[in-house]
């Protein structure tokens, strides 16, 4: 099979992970397997360059060659300077260092640092056509990495870098390029002591199998390479370009759906020709959901002015039976409304329809208050689950006695109120308390648990903006309490959370749909892959 097809056949691999990227390291192991020659691949890599522990790579045109690093290009390793070489310096006697963080797709001129020029030996001065390649780095993913120098440059290169510089009579592009091919990748950086370690030896590159063919193959390599590494590019820019335009069309018809007075037309959500993704469905259902055009009103419902005044009447009954605190939150007035909602819903606050409260640590050291049959909840626990009945640790009835616990009680709802944690939500299956991270609520009768838990994780966003704080940014119990709370009918809440549910069931099965469908195009590109590599008619087999 020629590796056009996997251009012709795009449109059915477009959905595997990373499409784009994947048909470049195709590009490029195909080039270094010969798959450009047409000839039939004969040569397989002598039994001396063979490494135990390291991939064998794949043979090549009987027309080529396998050498060894070492007779192609020289390896310089860089040298140290040391902070305050420079610190007397004159800028005009200074020159650029070119570190390991400069390689990237190229090799990138950003944040360059300076050392004397004198200190610089002339083997350590960086020529165009030298192949810049990370030997040592905090992170794997650099170490090994390479690129070559393609324009003029006058500079230094860091302790942490080496330099490949040919000394053969190999199109020096050519030998660029195989640096950048996965036969390169898995040969050295993924083998023995070198991304492990974060530290790739001079030794690893001198002995590294490369496949050389007659100079004027090697001239054809490198123009088909580009031909196809161009086509990948305009792919790419076409992927991207889709996406935004598809981004902004979906996020303006969201928007004008939102506005749409109610009830909304759900049909529009689900319609393949907008393909929108399941997290902006989920939102846009809530945003329905709270601003009440997901169902329409029904005049038969009993007044929610009634409904106010009996939560507000439960409240107060709590109160002068000491069950609760009381709780004063901030007046409510019209400015304070995020959004419209029907006219026979009402404003009000959080505080007002339910008891809030937060937890706490117990003290580490004391293991008695450790290891009972109390559930303790932490924030990063909260996953918008409706049914949280139990916790990593659990604390004892000591710890519960002693401590400054609220226990939670099954149908409680909880929010975490910390760090990126925030807005999260759950309701409790099971009883259980909770660290100072997470705030409890539990409602008065005429609130539904799952009408409050929707609101909630629709209210994520608005949660995090008021948050405070630096590195572990928060919102307070009083934020939380003064948060506004449209409240419908009892009966609407209902039919709420049941259209709610039913909407996200269905867009659950639609995420699945999705992700069988990448799982499809990953398939169909691994079995592509296979039939480039084998010849063989792997895509009659794929289970497509």
């Amino acid at each position: 099979m020629k590796l056009e097809t996997f251009f012709e056949k795009f449109d059915l691999i477009a959905d595997a992970p990373n499409a784009v990227s994947r048909l470049r390291e195709i590009v490029l192991w195909s080039a270094f397997a010969g798959k450009f020659s047409g000839e039939q691949q004969e040569l397989n890599l002598p039994a001396e360059f063979e490494v135990e522990g390291r991939p064998i790579l794949p043979p090549v045109p009987s027309s080529w060659q396998w050498k060894r690093g070492k007779d192609i290009f020289y390896v310089i390793r860089g040298v140290s300077y040391k902070k305050n070489d420079a610190s007397d310096t004159a800028a005009s006697d200074k020159i650029p260092l070119l570190r390991a963080n400069n390689i990237g797709n190229g090799i990138n001129f950003d944040e360059l640092i300076y050392v004397p020029k004198n200190l610089v030996r002339d083997d350590q001065i960086v020529r165009p056509g030298d192949i810049l390649i990370a030997m040592s780095s905090g992170s794997k993913k650099l170490v090994g990495k390479a690129a070559a120098l393609t324009t003029d440059f006058y500079g230094s290169f860091g302790a942490f870098c080496g330099l490949i510089r040919n000394k053969s009579d190999i199109f020096n592009p050519y030998l660029a390029l195989y640096f950048l091919s996965p036969q390169y990748t898995s040969w050295v950086v993924s083998a023995g002591r070198g991304i492990g370690i974060n530290n790739l030896g001079k030794g690893d590159l001198e002995n590294l199998p490369v496949p050389v063919p007659p100079l004027a193959e090697q001239k054809r390599v490198v123009a088909k390479v580009d031909e196809l590494m161009a086509l990948c590019d305009r792919l790419e820019a076409q992927q991207q370009e889709r996406k935004t335009r598809h981004a902004a069309l979906v996020r303006a018809s969201l928007a004008r759906f939102t506005e749409a007075p109610p009830p909304a037309n759900l049909q529009f959500l689900f319609h393949p020709s907008y393909e929108v993704s399941p997290a902006d469905l989920r939102k846009t259902i809530l945003t329905l959901a709270v601003q009440g055009k997901l169902v329409p009103q029904d005049p038969n419902d009993e007044p929610v002015e009634e409904l106010l005044c009996a939560i507000s009447a439960e409240q107060e009954r709590l109160v002068k039976a000491r069950q609760i605190r009381r709780v004063d939150t901030v007046p409510l007035n019209e400015d304070d409304a995020p959004f419209a909602i029907p006219p026979n819903w009402v404003w009000t606050r959080l505080g007002k329809i339910g008891d809030w409260g937060s937890g706490s640590t117990p003290p580490r050291g004391n293991h008695a208050l450790y290891g009972g049959n109390i559930p303790w909840l932490k924030s990063g626990e909260l996953n918008d689950n409706q049914s949280l009945a139990s916790a990593e640790e659990t604390v004892t009835e000591l710890a519960l006695k002693t401590c400054s616990f609220r226990l939670n009680k099954p149908g409680d709802v909880l929010l975490a109120m910390y760090g990126a944690t925030i807005g999260k939500a759950a309701i409790l299956s099971a009883a259980a308390v909770t660290n100072q991270a997470v705030c409890g609520c539990t409602l008065f009768p005429g609130v539904l648990n799952t009408y409050l838990f929707h609101y909630l994780v629709s209210q994520r966003e608005a949660f995090h903006a008021s948050s405070e704080g630096g590195a572990q940014p928060n919102i307070s119990k009083v934020k939380i309490i003064n948060h506004p709370f449209p409240l419908p009918p009892l009966a609407e809440q209902r039919r709420i959370v049941a259209k709610v549910e039913q909407l996200m069931a269905l867009v659950d099965e639609l995420e699945q749909q999705l992700a069988a469908s990448r799982a499809t195009a990953e398939k169909l590109l691994t079995a592509l892959v296979a039939e480039l590599a084998n010849g063989k008619n792997a895509h009659a087999s794929a289970e497509v």
